[in-house]
């Protein structure tokens, strides 16, 4: 069983490597290198990938502009209410605890090396370096993606604070 996944992993590496890089350049990297390291490093490809994708950088970012947001107006004009002052604080939900969102991390970050290279081709086509032009779609991808769920947090937790619960009015039998 564990020998089977390392060689998935290692096999994945090797496919990322050639996605990125491009099919023949990736190849011939391949074949130059240690290959101790290949043994290690390409396996290490779909790990990196899925810690990093465990890593919630907007919610640090959208912690550090709720804190900081009345000292920049600018904020308030991109993201309405963010520098008011909030009648409750709403309780936050652990991500790992939902089985679902174990599988949206882990999908994403196996599929994420093909989405970069894909946006890359599409907004970067002028870069002629494969290697250059997938960390380019990666930087746009993660930015982009970030500022909407940034934007979408922002307005779930708008909601959730002035969410309002009314008694149900009972009435009276006749």
């Amino acid at each position: 069983m564990v020998g089977s996944i390392y060689w998935t992993a290692v096999t994945y590496g090797a496919v990322t490597v050639m996605q990125v890089v491009g099919h023949k350049e990736g190849l011939d990297v391949m074949e130059r290198a240690d290959p101790l390291f290949l043994l290690i490093g390409l396996p290490a490809i779909p790990v990196m990938l899925i810690l990093a994708k465990m890593i919630r950088w907007e919610d640090y970012v959208l912690r550090l502009w709720r804190k900081y947001s009345n000292k920049l107006q600018i904020l308030n004009s991109i993201f309405p209410g963010i520098g008011c002052p909030v009648p409750r604080i709403p309780a936050e939900a652990n991500p790992l605890a939902d089985y679902v969102s174990a599988t949206r991390i882990l999908c994403g970050a196996l599929v994420f090396p093909t989405i970069v290279t894909i946006v890359g081709k599409l907004m970067f086509s002028s870069v002629n370096s494969n290697l250059q032009r997938t960390i380019l779609g990666g930087i746009a991808f993660v930015a982009i993606k970030g500022a909407f769920k940034v934007y979408f947090k922002q307005q779930q937790y708008l909601h959730q604070v002035h969410h309002k619960i009314l008694n149900y009015p009972e009435q009276e039998e006749a």
